[in-house]
């Protein structure tokens, strides 16, 4: 592959906790060698965002599923889930992954059914994905065939087709999942070395009925029988207690923190954020789905969750910007088991934003207040370059135009199908 110089720039550190200008020296997919020296002008570069959880397929979904109780939600979201084809989920996951483009997201953790076919959307758009399939037990899918089945077919027959592209193993949560069937994905990911990517105390619903049944709640329960671990992606944690945030962090899980779409579905609880960061959990930020949040704006995200912390604690110094940012990079990378990602250090993917530092949403720019501009009032728009996997996605404010063509014609194939649906 062709090398890359970035010349002139300000680059993040997180080893050194702050900005350095210098030059940034690309090859093969990789940050090769970081240069420092003295200056201050140029763009900013941070590493790419890291959405933890998504269902990208569901981006056509925007604007079906608002305004309704949790129940309703759900109902409609099976039924719709239940009659795709290939190519509504094909089309749909590449609009999905050109929103995310758009919002500085390099990387991300999917959860869903026909992965397979979502991973054709990713390799033609050139983001990173970690593609799970979602498994649940055999009398509550419409899955074909046997969903542990699938999930072990798509991860053998996928692995290492595309340097991009992760499959992994997912399960949708305790409640349509039996101890058997969450036991055997996690075998799986072991056994493959991947990520489980899963649903975890999303609702008060959930942790109570399953209390009700088993006498435990479900991260108590996931923790207890040991089905999650560090190689865990846990989505939402929002009905935890303290002992189970203990536990968490103890057992070194990744947290995926969706505080758009848990605000919006009204679960009627925000994340023990600050005491999960406390106790040791790798604490990350995810978008869900277009059918749940409308957007996948992650710094939307982020702010929305950071603001409803500082609200409820009745404390705006009990969550930085920079524990935020963190979450959005360094910490996303983490979650997805790639030595680097998220960083900007020698020998981490070449996964990169060039943040235009005259853009409006950056004023005053300056290096002792670029994290929390970009934290609390940047606007993706300020995103002037994007590099994914060492390579350009968008450069001078100008996208690729083969990913701007995928685009174009996903979306008139979207509203030609669906304009009245």
């Amino acid at each position: 592959m062709k090398e890359l110089i970035l010349e002139d720039v300000n680059y993040y550190s997180h080893s050194r906790n702050r900005f350095i200008h210098g030059s940034i020296q690309i090859r093969d997919g990789l940050i090769r060698k970081l240069e420092e020296s003295e200056g201050s002008s140029g763009n900013y570069v941070i590493p790419g965002f890291v959405n933890t959880h998504s269902h990208v397929a569901m981006s056509r979904f925007r604007g079906h599923l608002d305004d309704m109780d949790l129940e309703q939600f759900l109902q409609k979201t099976f039924k719709m889930d239940s009659a795709r084809s290939e190519e509504d989920i094909y089309h749909s996951s590449v609009a999905g992954i050109y929103e995310m483009l758009m919002n500085g997201i390099t990387s991300f953790i999917d959860l869903y059914y026909s992965e397979d076919i979502i991973f054709r959307a990713v390799e033609d758009m050139g983001i990173r994905g970690f593609l799970s399939w979602v498994t649940l037990d055999r009398n509550m899918t419409t899955q074909k065939g046997d969903p542990l089945d699938n999930c072990e077919s798509f991860i053998k027959e996928f692995s290492g087709k595309n340097s991009l592209i992760s499959p992994s193993a997912g399960v949708q949560g305790v409640y349509v999942a039996s101890h058997e069937t969450i036991n055997s994905a996690g075998q799986i990911a072991k056994n493959h070395g991947t990520i489980l990517h899963m649903h975890a105390a999303e609702t008060r619903k959930e942790v109570y009925d399953f209390l009700d049944r088993t006498g435990m709640r479900p991260v108590q329960y996931l923790l207890d029988n040991g089905l999650i671990g560090s190689n865990t992606n846990a989505a939402h944690c929002v009905w935890i207690t303290k002992e189970e945030v203990e536990k968490l962090g103890k057992a070194h899980v990744n947290v995926s923190w969706n505080s758009v779409s848990n605000q919006k579905l009204g679960v009627g609880g925000i994340p023990p954020v600050p005491e999960l960061l406390e106790a040791g959990a790798n604490v990350t930020i995810g978008t869900d789905s277009n059918g749940s949040n409308n957007s996948l704006n992650i710094l939307e995200t982020a702010k929305s969750g950071s603001i409803a912390v500082k609200n409820a604690r009745w404390d705006a110094s009990r969550i930085r910007a920079e524990d935020v940012f963190d979450m959005l990079t360094m910490n996303g990378g983490t979650a997805c088991g790639v030595r680097g990602l998220g960083t900007i250090s020698e020998n981490a993917p070449a996964d990169l934003l060039i943040i235009d530092r005259e853009h409006y949403s950056m004023q005053p720019y300056g290096n002792d207040r670029i994290i929390r501009n970009i934290v609390y009032s940047m606007s993706p728009s300020a995103i002037d370059g994007i590099i994914i996997g060492g390579k350009w996605i968008r450069k001078n404010g100008k996208t690729d135009s083969e990913i701007e063509e995928n685009f174009r014609k996903s979306s008139k194939w979207i509203n030609q199908n669906f304009h009245s649906s």
